[in-house]
């Protein structure tokens, strides 16, 4: 059972590592809310909590990577819409190559030792 804990805690690692990427990429194609967002991240099986991906929404509008907007919600109250900035595009195409070079070079790895598991 110990076993099960590591490897949960290797996922969440993992899991933190992409997240910010895994923002970006979302709000490269569309403004989103933060709900919206957490759903989406949730639906690939990237499992955020809110006390998680708020910090971080509000971490990369300081760095200028994101901007957002309220807007009135047919549901309930205003919504805070959040965007991708040029200096986000930047950042997401950084970390898009980094992304591969790393994806690449795990598969090398994986190819080189036979390890498929």
């Amino acid at each position: 059972m110990e076993n099960t804990g590591i490897i949960e805690n290797n996922r969440t690692q993992m899991r933190r590592g992409v997240l910010e990427y895994s923002i970006l990429l979302i709000l490269a194609s569309g403004d989103e809310y933060a709900s919206s967002i957490i759903q989406k991240l949730k639906d690939v099986n990237i499992i955020v909590v809110e006390g998680t991906t708020y910090p971080l929404l509000t971490r990369l509008k300081n760095m200028g990577l994101l901007n957002y907007r309220w807007e009135e919600s047919p549901q309930g109250p205003p919504r805070k819409y959040y965007m991708i900035t040029e200096l986000g595009r930047q950042q997401l195409a950084g970390l898009d190559a980094a992304w591969t070079e790393l994806s690449s070079a795990i598969e090398s790895i994986r190819k080189e030792t036979g390890s498929c598991i």
